[in-house]
């Protein structure tokens, strides 16, 4: 998680807590798709997600006690009993002593794109919620989660504007809450430990190529908002990016971005979205002022192979420079 405090330290103590009988926080899940319950198109997700990530994590949370009550929120409540027996199937017969209790939004008749709004006022102030949902959809639903003094947790890209963003950080210093974007390679030990090494070790920024794919089948996974309302660059340079920011906080700034694409796959299926998106971003070295540069290429289209994401990337600094190779980890 790429944890970003919207109040000071100070504020800690007077933040909106969980429940004081249980000692444990109810968490709101709002997105039904692959990332929350390996659920797609009927059925289990063409990936490594097949069981999904955060409903599966937050089940295993409340089997330890870590969590209360547990809400889902999506548009179609008509997929719900699909996804139950989804969740049975891969996540209760699998696993030992997982209750898969869950209120869920809006009840399985309807279709309502409003229905986190019912969810969310069913939480109460110091509650979680949890957000995977298309990216142009973050604002208005962690808004509206932050505004009932619940604290957050938005995947990534948390907003696509400047103008969002700055409105989130305002609402929750107002409200005193914790906002999050979750950006798991923080937490990857390759990631991590590269990181520690280009800041201590590597000298001043030089260059940067990194690349992150996934296969066309994830058009297909992705085709209710793809090129609609986001596309690839949001959806996985994000990482990279991130990477870079997290990894030259204080050392380098961005100054200059420029973008090109490449088209085809996706337009034969009549999605107009690119299939592969670069980003060229030129960074200035604080402390002398001199130039690097980084290349972020990500794809949707690539050919199915030995790994569902292809994610690596090559980091040069003035003193040494670091190649991993993240699709490959523990081969």
């Amino acid at each position: 998680l790429a944890l970003e405090t919207m109040s000071s330290p100070a504020d800690s103590n007077k933040r909106p807590k969980v429940d004081a009988g249980t000692g444990r926080a109810s968490v709101l899940m709002v997105g039904t798709g692959e990332y929350t319950t390996g659920y797609v198109g009927g059925a289990a997700a063409d990936s490594d997600k097949g069981a999904g990530v955060v409903a599966l994590t937050m089940f295993d949370l409340r089997r330890r006690g870590k969590v209360d009550r547990l809400g889902m929120c999506g548009v179609n409540g008509k997929k719900f009993p699909g996804i139950r027996n989804h969740m049975q199937k891969n996540i209760g017969d699998v696993y030992k002593d997982m209750d898969l209790d869950c209120d869920t939004y809006p009840s399985d008749e309807t279709v309502n794109p409003k229905a986190y709004v019912d969810a969310i006022s069913t939480f109460e102030a110091g509650d979680v919620a949890i957000i995977f949902t298309p990216d142009d959809t973050h604002y208005d639903i962690a808004l509206a989660c932050i505004r009932r003094g619940m604290h957050v947790m938005v995947t990534k890209p948390i907003v696509q504007t400047l103008e969002h963003h700055v409105g989130l950080i305002e609402a929750a210093r107002e409200k005193n809450v914790l906002v999050a974007m979750e950006v798991h390679k923080r937490w990857d030990p390759f990631y991590a430990d590269a990181r520690d090494r280009a800041r201590s070790s590597l000298g001043n920024f030089q260059y940067m190529y990194a690349y992150m794919s996934q296969p066309k089948h994830q058009l297909d996974t992705f085709k209710a908002w793809a090129g609609k309302s986001s596309d690839i660059s949001y959806y996985l340079n994000s990482h990279h990016i991130d990477f870079s920011e997290w990894t030259l906080e204080g050392i380098a700034r961005p100054v200059r971005v420029t973008g090109t694409s490449s088209t085809g796959v996706a337009h034969s299926k009549g999605m107009k979205t690119e299939d592969s998106i670069t980003l060229t971003v030129q960074w200035e070295n604080l402390d002398d002022k001199t130039l690097g540069c980084a290349v972020y290429t990500s794809s949707w289209v690539a050919p199915k192979g030995d790994v569902h994401s292809q994610q690596r990337f090559f980091y040069m600094g003035s003193k040494g420079e670091i190649n991993v190779d993240q699709a490959h980890r523990g081969m």
